[in-house]
């Protein structure tokens, strides 16, 4: 099968490029593909974090896409479509995460060509940051494509808000593997300045309003002298807010703070050090972050939002709690570390699901749902 992805690739750096590097990577052992990526992928004064690329410290590995769709240009939307068109894909495979790639990518697709089926991969169907115009840009899209790949059951029903019995497989999250090994712990430890014989909790990626790391710092405020803290992500807006509560916090010097991008090299540091990777976001689908504590076999304690319930506490990876406020995050993690077998059994329910995560299924799947879609 010729197999065109349009998406988010090298030299454009995060979650979304490296998953697609991961599934290029895999379906190419099968299949012809060919990687389409963003010349343009937002405007400097829309993207809220410092850049949108890779730098020399992150270490990314190249990956061969022709940068070709500027979403500020309609102009390319047209030359993108011809590009993909005489290409001659049998499928068309592009990933949609919020509104503002609607125009673009909703155009690529309904220009490549009546006999090549298309299909989303759908992170997100409502956004976890709504504007006035998701609604009708989010239709649009949908509306040109065939069938649809979601990452949890949340995402499915998101769909049928919008077109109700469309084609669509749910396949959840691989995992990622070029994180490298874990460390021993008290190794990571030094690397991060941390105490030795604490109680480590990690909050880890981007940091935006949805994911909710005021919250974790306001319940960490009445946790005891055990516990310790690791932020590590890149800020996605202002960090004052933050920045108030940590001076305010009796255990400030227990809170250690990495607000940058984290290089690939250096996450097990960060995952090697820790007892339990908390989300407490107050919205969510499926989360990139899970897949890396997988890989580390890092329990997690989750709220309970979008699909972490059915990924996290369903498969017995960590605990989920009811309510994303500080009282319920306190008591979360106060009950996860008073359960002294709760480590261990997450550990093995872990290990269960790595066996089932493979990038080899996904690309598998998704390629057998392809086979029995038909074009519009």
């Amino acid at each position: 099968m010729r197999i065109a992805i349009l998406s988010s690739f090298y030299p454009l750096r995060g979650g979304i490029a490296q998953f697609n590097a991961s599934l290029l990577e895999e379906l190419g052992k099968d299949h012809i593909v060919k990687a389409f990526s963003f010349k343009r992928q937002y405007p400097g004064l829309l993207f809220p974090g410092k850049t949108q690329y890779v730098t020399p410290d992150d270490e990314a590995v190249p990956v061969d896409a022709e940068a070709v769709l500027d979403t500020v240009n309609p102009f390319t939307y047209i030359s993108t479509a011809r590009k993909v068109r005489e290409w001659k894909p049998d499928l068309l495979l592009v990933r949609y995460w919020m509104s503002w790639f609607a125009p673009s990518l909703g155009y690529v697709a309904r220009h490549v060509g009546k006999d090549c089926r298309r299909i989303a991969i759908l992170d997100n169907v409502i956004p976890h940051e709504r504007r006035f115009f998701d609604t009708p840009l989010t239709k649009y899209f949908l509306r040109g494509m065939d069938g649809f790949v979601t990452m949890c059951g949340a995402v499915s029903r998101d769909l049928d808000t919008f077109r109700t019995g469309a084609p669509r497989i749910t396949l959840y999250h691989p995992l990622y593997s070029h994180f490298g090994e874990k460390l021993p712990r008290e190794q990571a430890e030094d690397a991060l300045g941390l105490a030795h014989g604490k109680k480590n909790l990690l909050f880890f990626g981007l940091i935006r309003e949805y994911k909710g790391l005021d919250i974790l710092l306001e319940a960490f405020r009445d946790l005891p002298e055990d516990y310790q803290l690791i932020i590590a992500g890149e800020p996605y807006g202002s960090w004052d807010k933050y920045r108030e509560i940590l001076e305010s916090l009796p255990g400030k010097d227990r809170v250690k703070v990495f607000p940058e991008y984290i290089r690939d090299s250096e996450v097990k540091r960060y995952f090697s050090a820790a007892d339990v990777t908390v989300l407490p976001y107050r919205s969510a689908t499926q989360s990139g972050i899970s897949s890396i504590s997988y890989h580390f076999e890092v329990p997690m304690i989750v709220t309970d939002t979008g699909g972490l319930r059915e990924t996290v506490g369903d498969t017995g990876t960590g605990i989920v709690i009811d309510s994303p406020d500080p009282s319920s995050v306190r008591d979360g993690i106060l009950a996860f570390f008073a359960d002294q077998d709760a480590g261990n059994r997450c550990r093995e329910a872990i290990r269960r699901e790595k066996e089932r995560l493979s990038w080899k299924r996904f690309a598998r799947e998704l390629t057998g749902f392809a086979g029995k879609i038909q074009t519009r």
